[in-house]
């Protein structure tokens, strides 16, 4: 079957038939697009979730009173350091 005939054969198809497909395409859009908004708005409640938590310790910390915690920053050291040219050395 070439492509001429294929679509001479979708042209004899009933109307039904176009209705029904024209009916599915969109609710099979319409049902990607809220999956979308779905997924997308428990994303969005996570993320709400996570903010209110840290901003609630954050709001203790500052009403308590009590200094920070020491944060585990990495100690800077000194470091001398002395640069070596490269040589040919051919012995």
């Amino acid at each position: 079957m070439n492509g001429r005939q294929f679509l001479e054969l979708l042209a004899r198809l009933p109307a039904r038939v176009w209705l029904q497909a024209i009916i599915g395409l969109i609710g099979f859009v319409v049902l990607a697009v809220l999956g979308f908004a779905l997924i997308a708005g428990v994303a969005v409640v996570a993320v709400l979730l996570v903010l209110g938590f840290k901003a609630k310790a954050w709001l203790r910390g500052l009403l308590a009173g009590r200094p920070p915690p020491p944060r585990n920053a990495p100690k800077v050291i000194d470091v001398s350091y002395e640069i070596v040219e490269r040589r040919d050395d051919k012995r």
